[in-house]
């Protein structure tokens, strides 16, 4: 791979090599590409969420109010909007946090595909053993029966922690043997919080992709473990994509239109790509090209933006331009970007744009302030979104939208926060102070 040569081609890889923050607008966005998903791929994980909420509602009673259905408040944030237009220039429209961040269960955006993920296979284990059907309140997935059955298979997953947490959770709760391979980047409590959950979890000095690649080398050698694939799984990126078909009545409530001339701006923090990608998908099937998507990630791991903008997809990491992946944003210290999502979103994604870790802080501790919103630091990533895009001339004037921009809604999705402990949450918002 010759890096000076990628260099002359793509002027923003020598910037991202120097740490620097950029702003990429994809080019191939809009064009027509064949994708391997479509909105009957949605309903039907959707559908699958709802034989399962009998099941969540008692086992897991925080989910009980909303009848066992996991899922995350939309909430106008005007006086964030206020900061940031002062601090990082006007964007007009209205200004959204989608509080994934507060998600029941494993308290991040993980609690949607994870947790699918882990709820299909044991649909299929005990569908294909005659002891369930699609007809059966799968709340009797609660007896010890179901729980026997289940401890003779195993769950496997390499995650920087988020990920790691909702299928440690929801594995040890079915009654699963479920082992967390973390990479030096997962938090203290992540794998304090696992252990104490009767999880295994295997350490190691290195980063993400070390740890994807010794779990998936676990999981090949025994026909009883189910792998998570964080870089390359379906079941995760459908479960992510029904977000997008719950969020219509949260729009409704809010009296948000989405249409040509309101357009709808989003803006996702951004690891391995699974979970930006999912809710990506799904607000394309569903809003087209009246929803504009970008991802966000740190300086110091912006692996998505790489493979999109080389078009190398998967096939450059970080490492090879010389970045060192180590960010604050641990959920989102990931190296080389999926191979699913970086195919799937180079004609989906509208654009990418990184952010320094310094500025995670400041923004965590507004919004703490501001509207007594208490997120991760990776959370934070797409907080510079609005401004960036509103500065676009160039990209509003090819996409219709430069006159539009007063009647616009724009969401910043919280991917994760509520778990944090309450010490590390502390320290994070006096770092920003």
């Amino acid at each position: 791979m010759d890096i000076k040569k990628l260099m002359t081609l793509h002027p923003e890889v020598a910037e991202m090599a120097e740490y620097k923050e950029v702003f990429w607008i994809n080019p191939d966005s809009g064009k027509e590409k064949e994708i391997p998903f479509g909105m009957n791929d949605i309903d039907d994980a959707q559908a699958r969420l709802a034989r399962f909420a009998p099941y969540l509602a008692k086992a897991f009673p925080e989910t009980a109010k909303a009848g066992g259905i996991i899922e995350s408040e939309l909430a106008e944030i005007a006086g964030m909007k206020t900061y940031l237009e002062k601090n990082h220039g006007k964007f007009g429209g209205r200004l959204f946090i989608k509080l994934d961040s507060n998600l029941p269960v494993s308290g991040s955006i993980k609690a949607r595909g994870g947790i699918y993920e882990v709820l299909k296979f044991a649909e299929t284990v005990a569908t294909e053993k005659g002891m369930l059907t699609w007809e059966d309140d799968y709340s009797i997935l609660l007896e010890d029966r179901f729980k026997e059955l289940f401890s003779q298979y195993s769950v496997a997953v390499g995650s920087t922690g988020n990920l790691g947490l909702s299928i440690g959770i929801i594995s040890a709760k079915l009654g699963f043997k479920v082992t967390v391979h973390m990479s030096a980047d997962a938090r203290q409590w992540k794998k304090d919080l696992l252990r104490s959950k009767g999880v295994t979890v295997i350490e190691y000095p290195e980063d993400y992709q070390v740890a994807v690649a010794q779990g998936r080398k676990e999981a090949a050698g025994d026909p009883m473990c189910h792998f998570v694939d964080d870089e390359g799984s379906s079941d995760l990126f459908l479960g992510y994509s029904v977000a997008a078909k719950r969020i219509v009545s949260q729009f409704e409530a809010n009296n948000i239109t989405v249409d040509e001339n309101h357009p709808l701006f989003v803006y996702i923090p951004c690891g391995v790509g699974g979970a930006p990608g999912g809710v990506a998908f799904g607000l394309k099937e569903i809003f087209g090209e009246n929803v504009h998507v970008f991802f966000a990630e740190p300086t110091h791991a912006p692996c998505m933006t790489l493979g999109l903008a080389t078009g190398l997809g998967e096939k450059i990491a970080c490492s090879d331009i010389g970045v060192d992946g180590i960010t604050a944003a641990d959920g989102l210290a990931v190296g080389r970007a999926s191979y699913l999502v970086s195919d799937i979103m180079e004609t989906l994604l509208d654009g990418c744009y990184t952010i320094d870790d310094e500025k995670l802080y400041p923004f965590l501790t507004a919004l703490a302030d501001i509207e007594d919103i208490f997120i991760e630091p990776s959370s934070c990533a797409s907080f510079t979104g609005p401004s960036l895009v509103a500065a676009a001339a160039d990209y509003l004037a090819a996409k219709g939208l430069a006159d539009k921009m007063d009647d616009a809604t724009h969401i910043l999705w919280a991917t994760g926060g509520s778990m944090v402990p309450e010490e590390e949450m502390k320290s994070y918002y006096e770092r920003g102070k």
